[in-house]
């Protein structure tokens, strides 16, 4: 009898869940103030990074700006800065853990608890597996996957006594999709997208939901990150436009963002259709790319 009352409140839920579903899709979705809050931003030195930066600026949040490349990162500060916005730059090797977790604790120190984490940076090889190096390989999943379980456990502890915050993953669509000559990455984003729906599963079974968590996936985007990307189903999307979806998803706590939003079809396509018909459907994409910038992988 128990099991079958459990069964009829699950079956309630679904219903329930299904119909505020729908409701939101007519209803505008209330946006948070971020106003005061220390947000850190990785791969803030180029790209999505920079832009992110900017418009957290705009909305009079605390920055503490990461990125490698310190020159990058100091161009980033000094645009924030002309928009009112206090901010604090670290020239951080997201690549290594103990880089990490030092500069972890010199923020804690220097400037506060981190509220909102934005786990941006990024590198790419793009090219077939055998051509990749050993240490290309172990660099891509050491920024792309690694990188965010150091800054989280690093960062976390804080927002659990609070149970507030907010952890963003930029992903991929790699991470859902896979794509040729991108068998590094790819694998890289798909744990990246896991680490996100594990982290908010887990989050959620500790009861902290005022810990929020978002996962940016776009499409191929023309931040000069890669050369010559190219596809003849979607479009090569501005950083802009990006943006300004990552900003719509966090300050709406919108769990999963695909930019373009229509992408979401071709995700919804690998889980159904026969494994024939989506191998054709990858040689009509050609969704292709010819590596990074520069010779070696280059951070978001």
């Amino acid at each position: 009898m128990h099991i079958f009352l459990e069964c009829l409140f699950l079956f309630f839920i679904a219903i329930y869940s299904f119909l505020e579903s729908f409701a939101k899709l007519f209803l505008p979705a209330k946006r948070k103030s971020v106003q005061g809050e220390i947000v850190l931003i990785t791969g803030a030195g180029h790209g999505i990074g920079q832009l992110t930066a900017l418009e957290f600026a705009r909305l009079n949040s605390t920055l503490i700006l990461w990125d490698i490349n310190k020159d990058g990162v100091q161009e980033t500060a000094e645009q924030c800065k002309r928009l009112g916005a206090t901010v604090h730059t670290y020239q951080v090797d997201c690549a290594q853990r103990e880089d990490i977790y030092r500069t972890a604790e010199k923020v804690k120190n220097e400037v506060g608890d981190v509220s909102i984490l934005v786990n941006n940076a990024g590198v790419i090889v793009c090219t077939e597996l055998l051509n990749i190096k050993d240490d290309e390989i172990q660099r891509t999943f050491d920024v792309n996957i690694m990188a965010h379980f150091w800054t989280t456990k690093a960062f976390l502890p804080a927002m659990l006594k609070t149970n507030h915050g907010h952890i963003v993953t930029v992903a991929s669509i790699c991470g859902h999709l896979p794509l040729p000559r991108l068998v590094d990455y790819c694998s890289s984003k798909f744990a990246a997208v896991g680490f996100h729906i594990a982290l908010t599963a887990e989050l959620s079974g500790l009861g902290k939901n005022g810990i929020k968590t978002s996962c940016l996936c776009p499409v191929f985007i023309n931040t000069g990150f890669v050369k010559n990307a190219r596809s003849r189903l979607w479009p090569i999307l501005k950083p802009e436009y990006v943006v300004k979806e990552l900003m719509n998803g966090i300050l709406t706590n919108k769990k999963m963002i695909f930019a373009p939003p229509s992408v979401r079809f071709f995700v919804l396509m690998e889980r159904i259709f026969p494994e024939r018909f989506m191998a054709a459907l990858n040689r009509v994409q050609n969704a292709y790319c010819d590596g990074p910038v520069r010779c070696e992988a280059k951070e978001k």
